[in-house]
């Protein structure tokens, strides 16, 4: 399902930049698409380097989406601990992990 953001949406940002590059082709000015002189040696000299925290949050992003998004095995574990009437909750634990969440949000 597509969303538009008041008509903001790709066919209507195609339509400007061709809009964009028609008018610009009929005043002969260059347009993004066409290359300034030299501007192959531009691309070739053009490097990105990125800083170590990057590195770090891209190798975080490939190693979650490696796991699986839910764990099949403690979901088992509980639902079966739910049927048999085992499962049981520490409620002074749980309290105390809500109030660990809400001071790491709001400090």
């Amino acid at each position: 399902m597509a969303i538009d953001f008041n008509g903001a949406n790709n066919n209507a940002l195609n339509t400007q930049k061709q809009t964009l590059r028609q008018r610009d082709d009929a005043q002969g000015q260059k347009t993004p698409q066409q290359p300034a002189e030299g501007g192959s040696q531009a691309r070739e000299s053009t490097r990105v380097d990125l800083s170590p925290d990057a590195r770090n949050i891209k190798a975080a992003e490939q190693t979650l989406q490696q796991q699986p998004e839910v764990d099949d095995a403690k979901v088992s574990r509980i639902r079966e601990a739910l049927e048999d009437g085992s499962y049981s909750v520490d409620a002074e634990k749980l309290a105390q992990k809500m109030l660990d969440v809400d001071d790491s949000i709001f400090g």
